[in-house]
């Protein structure tokens, strides 16, 4: 026979699975961006949703996302692989692809930044090199 209770947390538990101050949890609650314990007092508890959402919130702080910015993603429910990049920042380390369509001519791509999955990169780039020939042989006429 299979106990389907979900396992609940202390907040002692919470805190150490997730190398997250006692303070930070409760901020974290003030703020909104986590839900509220269940029960009161000595009595409260944590559940799977409260561990997940103090992971989440760890993961987008580490890709360099505001509390203001984490907390609008996780309202609008947004789970995605990839965090999305912040404002460019001085200091920010970015890895773009360069696509040399011809002598002066270069197409710069931040694919994170611009939200574009590898094959759409390569379909944008194939899209513009078949542009500019197309452009050269009207100029050629």
């Amino acid at each position: 026979m299979q106990d389907n209770t979900e396992r609940h947390y202390s907040l002692d538990e919470l805190c150490t699975l997730t190398d997250t101050p006692k303070r930070t949890v409760r901020f974290y609650m003030g703020q909104g961006l986590m839900d509220r314990s269940e029960g009161q007092k000595k009595g409260a508890y944590y559940l799977e949703k409260h561990l997940m959402q103090l992971l989440e919130i760890k993961k987008w702080q580490k890709a360099g996302l505001s509390l203001d910015r984490i907390k609008s993603l996780m309202h609008q429910g947004i789970d995605e692989l990839v965090p999305p990049i912040s404002p460019h920042q001085l200091g920010m380390i970015e890895i773009w692809s360069h696509l040399s369509i011809a002598d002066g001519v270069q197409l710069q791509i931040e694919a994170n930044r611009a939200e574009l999955t590898p094959e759409q990169v390569r379909a944008l780039s194939s899209v513009i090199m078949k542009e500019y020939e197309r452009l050269i042989k009207i100029k050629e006429k």
